[in-house]
């Protein structure tokens, strides 16, 4: 059943729910030995803190033991939606193995659906953004349509080609939302800005989709009006820095940075307890 423009607009299903997941996180997807991760884990293969009733072993020191890129992931929902809805609430580990491959293919494929989503229900709220509502609430209705789709329609879905039109109304919704910030905007699209030194830059309405900000001194700087769709955080310091009105902005990409108290943020995230926890 579809879910209602309601419904999205509160995005309470773009949300991981590991209760109604049977951990495909932990199951379908690689990892690489690394500063995010303590082992190297292929794609299929059980991660080795998952226990038999789809937790974690180690939830609550993931980062103590070395596996800080799980707490920086969100499936934005697709965990429990493949779970649930697509495989009917049937376990991977109770079918034969051509539909556990079949589980574990669909699920990444549902996962780059739903953020999608995340970004179009998010477009939708944007004042600025009206003159293509219409064609945005077209995008979501099908692209919440191909979810609803049979685990072999999803597991054959050209997602690339789907994100790439999406991503023309997405392009369109950034320029339009922008353009009302005062003064010239910046363009550091895909910008390799890696460790840069931006202690209060004003970055008020830039362009920093795609942008590599890889623990970059963000400190005091003014984000306010930016469009940061898929710009890679990590360990960026964004302490007192102002992302009021920021956009596409998702929980992981946050979570993967640091901050504080005096960083102020767009309502569609919340501020990650790490940033505020005691060492």
């Amino acid at each position: 059943m579809l879910h209602t423009m309601r419904e999205l607009t509160d995005q309470a299903e773009l949300r991981g729910d590991c209760e109604r997941c049977f951990g495909l996180c932990c199951v379908a997807l690689p990892f690489a030995r690394s500063a995010d991760f303590a082992i190297d884990k292929d794609a299929g293969k059980p991660c080795p803190n998952l226990r038999g009733d789809h937790r974690c072993g180690i939830h609550a020191g993931l980062r103590r033991h070395g596996f800080t890129g799980c707490t920086v992931y969100d499936c934005f929902g697709a965990g429990q939606k493949v779970s649930q809805v697509t495989f009917g609430g049937q376990d991977w580990r109770t079918g034969p193995p051509e539909r556990t491959r079949l589980v574990f293919d669909v699920f990444p494929v549902v996962r780059q659906l739903h953020e999608l989503l995340w970004y179009l229900t998010e477009a939708l709220t944007l004042p600025a953004a009206r003159p293509v509502h219409a064609d945005l609430r077209r995008a979501l209705t099908d692209t919440e349509r191909l979810t609803d789709g049979a685990p072999e329609e999803l597991a054959a879905l050209d997602v690339a080609a789907h994100r790439q039109r999406v991503n023309v109304l997405l392009l369109r919704t950034s320029e339009l939302v922008r353009a009302g910030t005062r003064g010239r905007k910046k363009n550091r699209r895909n910008a390799d800005l890696m460790g840069a030194r931006l202690r209060g830059a004003d970055l008020s309405g830039a362009d920093l989709r795609g942008a590599y900000l890889i623990a970059a001194d963000l400190t005091g700087a003014d984000l306010r009006g930016a469009d940061l769709i898929g710009a890679d955080l990590r360990d960026a310091d964004l302490t007192d820095a102002d992302l009021t009105g920021a956009f596409f902005l998702t929980q992981p990409q946050l979570t993967a940075a640091r901050g504080g108290a005096g960083t102020r943020l767009p309502d569609s995230v919340t501020r990650p307890v790490h940033w505020t926890a005691r060492p």
